[in-house]
């Protein structure tokens, strides 16, 4: 048996934050676009979902079209076994994940990030998987008293601290 590796770079839109997840069944589609109409009123998203059983396609949904492309292309990439990906914009994570999370059907959450993304895929001859992630660069240092500041100055900002 010979097992195949490959980077897949994924495509994050300037501006949009990525969801790449693990699900098990052809309902992810209807339920995870459910999840995202029901986080937050502005957001903007496409999602696609690999099949990995029957006619094994990509479904797709969202509401925007743009996204929606982006989400199909990214997993036409990656065609690993019951993967998802929504792009998303005028929303971060933290704003669905807790729905997305809620789905019953998702497995796992592999990364939630607007930073660039590089996906380690298996292959076999039975077909594709999810090894892990590389979620944005390697780290450069410990912040200091200066950046702590602009940390919380910038989460101010954002609205998520007083």
């Amino acid at each position: 048996m010979q097992l195949k590796l490959e980077v897949v770079n994924l495509i994050v839109p300037e501006g949009c934050n990525i969801i790449l997840g693990q699900s098990h069944f052809i309902k992810t589609v209807e339920d995870l676009y459910e999840a995202m109409m029901n986080s937050t009123p502005n957001v903007k998203f496409g999602l696609a979902f690999c099949e990995s059983s029957g006619p094994c396609l990509i479904r797709h949904d969202g509401n925007d079209e743009e996204l929606r492309k982006i989400a199909i292309e990214n997993a036409l990439k990656l065609s690993a076994g019951h993967c998802f990906i929504i792009v998303m914009r005028n929303a971060y994570p933290i704003n669905v994940l807790d729905r997305v999370k809620a789905v019953p059907e998702v497995l796992n959450i592999y990364c939630a990030t607007g930073n660039p993304v590089q996906v380690i895929i298996g292959e076999t001859e039975q077909g594709r998987a999810i090894l892990g992630v590389v979620d944005g660069a390697k780290s450069k240092g410990v912040e200091g008293d200066k950046e702590i500041e602009e940390r919380k100055q910038f989460l101010r900002k954002i609205g998520y601290k007083r």
